[in-house]
């Protein structure tokens, strides 16, 4: 059993050699480029998608709102949302791109967006049906509630995630200044000595 457990061993610690043999550094600061490129491009895209978007949605608003004032402004609202998402989404990517780190409160405040989206979309929707049965007034409720309880949940882990990061930066500020006097006590320490020692040459000249 243990000389089984051995060769298994050997075999993935040759395996992993020789994937570094073949992932050097050149290979590695090429795919850490290309990733780079990848976050760029797709912030972009998100940047452009949402502009197209956002003039889509105004023209469509000038054209249905001599019609139906109360409907253009229902779609009006739902595709600015939607930009906003876009936003967001490129807000992440910018802040990737300068941390190399990916935060979680962002994709709360898009899935909160998108709840309120589709909140807004299913009682538009709802308000302007001809034939409105029991059974689908009902499908309407449970999304309805369901669509609130998510938005509550998301809302709760936003402010949840705001307590758990605020120690650490508490913690960062306080290191920050222990640092600070650390080195002003450095700092005072040769001016203290240097001093004493025009003192002592002073006193025995």
């Amino acid at each position: 059993m243990e000389r089984a457990v051995a060769t298994s061993r050997q075999r993935s610690t040759k395996r992993w050699l020789f994937f570094e043999g073949i992932l050097g550094d050149r290979t590695t600061h090429l795919l850490e480029a290309l990733d780079g490129v990848g976050y760029v491009t797709t912030g972009m895209s998100f940047l452009a998608v949402s502009i197209v978007l956002f003039v889509r949605a105004w023209y469509v608003f000038a054209i249905a709102v001599g019609s139906d004032a109360v409907l253009a402004v229902l779609g009006l609202v739902h595709d600015l949302l939607l930009v906003i998402i876009l936003l967001e989404l490129f807000r992440t990517t910018i802040n990737f791109l300068k941390t190399k780190v990916i935060t979680l409160e962002p994709f709360l405040y898009i899935c909160v967006i998108a709840s309120t989206r589709r909140i807004l979309t299913t009682g538009a929707q709802i308000s302007y049906m001809d034939e409105l049965t029991d059974l689908v007034f009902n499908r309407y409720l449970m999304d309805l509630g369901a669509n609130v309880l998510v938005v509550v949940a998301l809302i709760i882990a936003v402010y949840v995630s705001r307590r758990a990061s605020l120690p650490a930066v508490t913690e960062g500020a306080e290191t920050a200044q222990v640092t600070d006097r650390m080195g002003e006590r450095a700092e005072s320490r040769p001016q203290e000595t240097d001093g004493q020692l025009d003192r002592f040459k002073k006193e025995y000249a």
